[in-house]
């Protein structure tokens, strides 16, 4: 069987047919695809993507409907089986090469992100799915980013004047609306060089300090909290590192306290992620499993709820795709991106649109105590 019969028949399982019709049907460029493709794996296809071999009207429809039918988990090339091995035998989110993600993805223009994600700067799921007052199908990206700040903090219960730990701040929203909004103190920990510039001046004149370090430092500074918040920093701790994580939340929160984790999450355990991911978005990031978590907090924390909103990252995902897509123009020439770029960020967005669309991707809240609370109330 040829590579392009091949891919031919990985595709006609997922109903998307080269050459058709149809928005999520494949445009083939370049003939060279298909052995790539078979060579390389999602590595490959990616990166012929960027190099321009082939297209398809809708990237997030293309990548539902392949994950849905686990056509993306067919390829495996000894090249993914070393990515693999390493993930087994190295701790690729070690400090040293953590720092890899803050340089490479969240050091880019801050212009590009506030392009993409809007007023809120939030770079994290919105929640669509609770609107008092309103129909949530009518909420904009915008309004569902702040209902994914509140609900963050009613499920910690806060109080005025209560002390946070944030571990993996952003570009500071959240630190600033519990400190503005709720009146707590707020202590921040994050390793991007621009989301840290761009949090201290969103914050200035409250209660927040964002320290420019690695979120391990927390356990080094022997502070204990009131409340303990992550936000999107799950998916670049690692498998060798999840242990040490819900211990440090442990140490860090004081009795009666309440911890919040906010992480996408896999409905397999991995030691690694996607290769064309990790390569040119997340260097080092992993997506955790249920299995991983639990496991790991296990003994350490008590687990008060979970709550999964996953399809609303679709959402969301779609949200900052049109955002981009309508800036583009400008950032092309502000920012000095060309169309290899474009490509790869749209590849980004919309595959991993495609893939909470397919339920391949879930979001996960996680609300945890000591367990030397009477009751917890969740929140919705």
């Amino acid at each position: 069987m040829s590579a392009r019969q091949t891919v031919e028949r990985l595709l006609r399982a997922a109903d998307i047919e080269i050459g058709g019709d149809r928005p999520w049907d494949l445009r083939v460029h370049d003939d060279r695809l298909f052995k790539r493709v078979l060579a390389e794996g999602t590595l490959g296809a990616g990166e012929a993507y960027m190099d321009g071999w082939w297209d398809a009207e809708r990237l997030d429809g293309f990548f539902a409907r392949l994950i849905s039918v686990g056509a993306d988990r067919s390829l495996r090339t000894p090249s993914l089986l070393v990515h693999v091995v390493l993930g087994r035998i190295g701790n690729l989110q070690s400090r040293r090469r953590s720092r890899r993600v803050a340089e490479q993805h969240y050091d880019l223009s801050n212009r590009l992100y506030e392009a993409m994600l809007g007023p809120t700067m939030q770079y994290t799921c919105a929640y669509y799915g609770s609107a008092p007052d309103r129909d949530s199908a009518a909420l904009s990206l915008d309004d569902a980013q702040r209902a994914k700040l509140r609900l963050v903090a009613d499920k910690l219960h806060l109080e005025a004047g209560m002390r946070v730990l944030e571990l993996g701040g952003g570009f500071g929203e959240l630190a600033r609306y519990l400190a503005a909004d709720r009146g707590c103190e707020v202590v921040s920990y994050n390793i991007s060089r621009r989301q840290v510039e761009f949090g201290r001046a969103r914050c200035e004149g409250l209660p927040v300090e964002i320290r420019r370090r690695d979120y391990r430092d927390a356990a080094r500074a022997g502070e204990t909290f009131d409340r303990v918040v992550s936000v999107g920093l799950m998916e670049h701790v690692g498998p060798k590192n999840y242990r040490g994580f819900f211990d440090l939340v442990r140490h860090c929160m004081k009795p009666e306290g309440l911890a919040l984790v906010h992480t996408i999450g896999g409905n397999v355990s991995r030691r690694s992620a996607d290769r064309w991911i990790s390569k040119y978005i997340f260097p080092g990031g992993v997506i955790p499993s249920e299995a991983q978590l639990t496991r790991a907090k296990e003994g350490l924390l008590v687990l008060e709820d979970w709550h999964n909103f996953g399809p609303d990252y679709d959402r969301t995902l779609m949200g900052w795709a049109a955002n981009y897509v309508d800036a583009w123009p400008e950032l092309k020439v502000s920012e000095g991106l060309d169309e290899r770029f474009d490509r790869m960020w749209r590849y980004y967005l919309y595959s991993c649109a495609g893939a909470f669309r397919a339920r391949g991707l879930q979001l996960w809240q996680l609300v945890l105590s000591h367990g030397d609370i009477a009751r917890y109330v969740p929140v919705r």
